[in-house]
């Protein structure tokens, strides 16, 4: 009976843990037990009196606050308060930037996912198809992207006049100032669309619309700047760039060598102007080379107090002509032969009135906030779209010349070596749009989701790369001969562009996702910073007490909740959700339970030196992606009603996801400096071990063959993109190809019969279709069909060549080439 009551105890404590139970419950469950031995432990009054007594001492102990405070409480919180390092302005304005979403169900061992599945779904209004099917449609017909990259190195002026016309410059901006007010989604698709064409002006549109002098002012301009500006930048009559990045600061833009000095001078043919004297280098700046209004961000100083504050201001944005004195712009530099406009610019003893500051006197010092508080929103547009038309222009153009392209008598994309390529192009693609369209939402719905959006930035980016390099291989040599028929070419060489800007990936996978991302979506890590920095020490160590202890609870919950879901897999988890799905929710249960348990003890155990082990800090960052991004793909699936026929896209993209969880959290733990907490730790997560290997190889062969013919999956999965129609257009003519091949495969199903049969001698395509129907096998109908298909293939596998100056001109006719004199010789 003894042991029974043990095991009922243990279960009992296990089972509250569980269920994060309240303090109450814990009493009940207290009562309970003191009934029960009561009554069935044949034991002493003195005994039970010694278990009552030590049972509710312990709840009293934990339940009073100033006696837990007394006994426990106040020692952590003066020693924490100790050993704290100091939080520097711009680490705590980077800190609150932005909101929590999403990403913080996932911090928290138990997601809510009826909040993320009820999450309204994106929709597209009359208006805005009539903006992505007009404007930005013909847009993209103006583009020759091989123009642009090879010939002009620029866009062509009908096209910038075009961006002008059509206010592209203004999504962003209110409708009241001119501006088209676009929808975060809409924006989305309409910089996903554009990149599907051509990069560079996919970069020339939607950089205005990201983090710049529209969205800084729309946010914190003051009412003349805004009336100023806005309508000129929203017609086009300006031409804007933001200049941060310098020489010497790089990636830490909170180190901003460039200096403003608040002095009196001569403005405007008036003197004595209360303003700011500016000298600043920045250089990667896009749209610097043409912009007419320069944004810039410089650390504002005050040696004589004509501010009456402070000498060292922080941090300030403002907003300049480029016809200023002092100014030098307009050189170029050139990203990896995406010509984009980009360039670098200096400023010398250039002077502008203190109203120049964007927000005015009230802006002073306020730039770092701005800055944060404005890059959550851009990366969570601008980049996510960019990486997503790629993955959709790889999976639709890339799938379809695996079905064209033929080798050893058969389509390549029947090799299994290309099928696994093919299945990640095509499951990557899917997790893109899925978090892309999410965080767009979120957007909408009113969200500055500051680690969510470094997630997307990173993860997408990143998995454009993969995506990307897949369709090279599967490409060859048509992928690497740069012309007109390339579509990949130029995709391939801005990879590193998308990876770099915006927060280089390596720093944002390490500091961004995870650094700040524990701190900002952790449910108390943040409060309990901020009650140890309280100047009232009474009132912070009342409000550590209190969090500490609900942190306590919170890390021994995800502890039980670790080691049960690890045994069942999640199973039993109660889910929203339908189907295949419902069966990922559950293992994305387990697989934050386990995220957040690993995730405290090791910032318990740590401290800050977590911090600084970017390895281990870049793999928690991996596993927080891969939840947000698992969680995205059911979403998507949900909100588009459980398409039978998506399935398997939806299980490659999910299995693949919680397998890199899996792999990301062993790499933790494999690493951990603390080898008995790691060991405790492994215990925990993995009590069964690793169990996960991915997406197996017939899941690879379902999904690689569902980009190898029309279909409504292989639209919905590159809705969105630029399809031409013009028959030189390759895109077009890759389409075309693939819808004559598969029209041909029932005629050359029965050729290759005849062939195994006997009936027919193997031969070429050509000419085993001129033998058939000289013999009567087909009719002349079905022998047009396959010419057609044949010639269609051939048109899509032919690549670009050139003179041998490549046509630039620089041949001297009189000189033979080392190519000419080796004919000669032969």
């Amino acid at each position: 009976m003894g042991w029974i009551l043990v095991l009922l105890v243990v279960a009992g404590c296990l089972a509250l843990l569980y269920r994060r139970a309240r303090w109450y419950e814990w009493d009940g469950a207290l009562a309970l037990l003191w009934v029960a031995w009561f009554a069935g432990w044949p034991a002493s009054r003195v005994a039970e009196t010694i278990v009552l007594v030590a049972g509710v001492s312990v709840l009293v102990a934990l339940q009073y606050p100033p006696l837990r405070r007394g006994w426990a409480s106040a020692r952590l919180f003066h020693w924490f308060r100790d050993n704290l390092p100091p939080v520097s302005r711009t680490e705590r304005e980077a800190l609150e930037a932005g909101t929590v979403w999403w990403e913080g169900e996932l911090f928290s061992g138990a997601p809510r996912w009826g909040r993320l599945l009820d999450f309204p779904r994106p929709r597209l209004s009359e208006e805005d198809l009539a903006f992505l099917n007009g404007p930005v449609e013909e847009l993209c017909r103006l583009v020759d992207d091989w123009e642009v990259t090879h010939e002009r190195l620029d866009l062509p002026p009908e096209v910038w006049n075009h961006i002008r016309e059509q206010r592209l410059w203004g999504m962003i901006i209110p409708r009241r100032y001119g501006g088209l007010e676009l929808s975060a989604q809409v924006h989305s698709q309409a910089v996903m669309k554009i990149a599907t064409r051509s990069i560079t002006a996919a970069v020339t549109v939607m950089v205005p619309n990201s983090l710049g002098p529209a969205e800084l002012l729309i946010r914190y301009g003051t009412e003349a700047q805004k009336e100023h500006y806005l309508p000129r930048l929203a017609r086009g009559e300006e031409v804007p760039c933001f200049a941060l990045t310098g020489p010497r600061a790089g990636s830490d833009a909170s180190a901003i060598p460039d200096t403003g000095v608040i002095c009196r001078g001569s403005h405007g043919g008036r003197d004595d102007v209360l303003g700011i004297r500016l000298n600043w280098e920045k250089r990667y700046i896009t749209l610097g080379p043409v912009a007419t209004v320069l944004g810039l961000a410089f650390h504002l100083y005050d040696p004589d107090g004509l501010l009456g504050g402070s000498e060292d201001l922080g941090i300030t944005l403002a907003l300049i002509p480029v016809s200023t004195p002092g100014i030098e712009i307009g050189r170029r530099h050139m990203p990896l032969n995406v010509p984009f406009q980009n360039g670098p610019n200096r400023g010398r003893d250039v002077f502008i009135p203190l109203d120049w500051v964007i927000g005015g006197r009230e802006g002073v010092g306020e730039g770092w906030r701005m800055l944060m508080e404005c890059l959550a929103a851009g990366r969570a547009i601008s980049l996510p779209a960019l990486s997503t038309g790629a993955g959709k222009l790889a999976s639709r153009a890339t799938g379809a010349y695996a079905r064209i392209r033929e080798q050893f008598h058969r389509p390549i994309g029947t090799f299994e070596g290309v099928q696994e390529a093919l299945a990640r192009i095509a499951g990557y693609a899917y997790q893109c749009d899925a978090a892309r369209t999410l965080t767009a939402a979120a957007v909408d719905q009113g969200q500055q989701p500051a680690v969510a959006s470094a997630i997307v930035k990173y993860s997408l980016t990143e998995r454009m790369r993969r995506i990307v390099n897949h369709a090279m291989d599967i490409q060859g040599g048509a992928g690497i001969c740069l012309g007109p028929r390339n579509f990949l070419g130029r995709v391939y060489q801005a990879l590193p562009i998308a990876i770099t800007v915006e927060g280089a990936n390596i720093l944002t996978r390490s500091m961004i996702v995870f650094g700040q991302g524990a701190i900002r979506c952790h449910p108390f890590v943040r409060g309990e910073l901020e009650a140890a920095q309280d100047p009232d020490t009474d009132a912070g160590l009342r409000r550590f007490d209190r969090l500490l202890w609900s942190h306590v609870a919170f890390t021994l919950a995800n502890a039980v909740r670790s080691l049960v879901l690890g045994l069942s897999g999640g199973r039993g988890t109660r889910v929203p959700a339908k189907g295949p799905a419902a069966r990922y929710l559950q293992q994305l249960t387990r697989w934050s339970a386990a995220f957040a348990l690993v995730s405290d003890l090791s910032m318990l155990a740590l401290g800050g030196s977590l911090k600084r082990r970017e390895m281990l800090s870049g793999r928690l960052a991996d596993c927080l992606s891969n939840l947000y991004l698992a969680s995205a793909c059911v979403k998507r699936y949900h909100d588009q009603e459980y398409p039978a026929e998506d399935l398997p896209l939806l299980r490659w993209s999910c299995e693949r996801a919680i397998a890199d969880i899996q792999n990301a959290l062993s790499g933790v733990l494999d690493n951990h400096p603390l080898r008995p907490l790691a060991v405790l730790m492994r215990l925990l997560v993995f009590p069964l071990g690793r169990r996960l290997g991915g997406p197996g190889d017939a899941l690879d062969r379902e999904v690689a063959g569902l980009l190898m013919r029309p279909s409504a999956t292989r639209n919905r999965l590159t809705a969105g993109i630029h399809i031409p129609v013009a028959p030189d257009q390759r895109l077009a003519q890759i389409e075309d190809a693939l819808a004559r091949v598969v029209a041909a495969e029932p005629v050359e199903r029965r050729l290759r019969a005849l062939v195994r049969e006997g009936r027919l001698e193997a031969a070429p395509a050509d000419t085993l279709a001129r033998r058939a129907l000289e013999q009567g096998f087909i009719d002349a109908a079905a022998g047009q069909i396959l010419a057609a298909a044949e010639a269609a293939r051939l048109a899509v596998i032919e690549v670009d060549d050139f003179p041998p100056d490549f046509g630039l001109g620089t041949h001297d006719p009189g000189i033979r080439t080392e190519l000419e004199v080796h004919h000669g010789q032969r």
